[in-house]
């Protein structure tokens, strides 16, 4: 996964954000701060906006545990996120937090009508896939 990530990454710094493989121009970089290690790590995501917040899923593919960039937030939520905009890239940082209830189940709904393929997840695993709100600072 390392190595597709990696990939991932570049692509998206060498096209400023747009048209990333299958993820077009719906694609940001996430950067945590590890858990265990306290060393950056940086994840390619799926997002969509709602207002002025991003909005991940933690899917990890329906596999049956949560992705580890979602440990590293829920135990530091302030992380830095690099976006397409103009003609380049902007990076700031933002504060996350997991959307709950009502506001949980619009923001799933809204990523299932955007990318289909998240509801076929959540029928793999039988944790509740998480949705993460992104909030910019300042």
């Amino acid at each position: 996964m390392a190595s597709f990530n990696e990939a991932i990454i570049e692509e998206f710094r060498a096209r400023s954000g747009r048209g990333v493989g299958n993820f077009g121009d719906r694609l940001l970089l996430l950067t945590t701060r590890g858990v265990r290690s306290g060393e950056e790590r940086t994840t390619p995501l799926m997002y969509h906006r709602d207002g002025e917040r991003y909005v991940v899923v933690a899917s990890k593919a329906g596999a049956p545990d949560n992705p580890a960039w979602y440990h590293n937030l829920r135990a530091d939520p302030v992380a830095r996120v690099e976006v397409a905009a103009g003609a380049g890239t902007e990076t700031f940082e933002v504060t996350a937090r997991e959307a709950v209830g009502a506001e949980r189940e619009r923001m799933w709904a809204d990523r299932v009508a955007i990318a289909p393929g998240f509801q076929d997840y959540q029928r793999k695993t039988s944790r509740r896939i998480p949705v993460v709100v992104l909030e910019r600072n300042g």
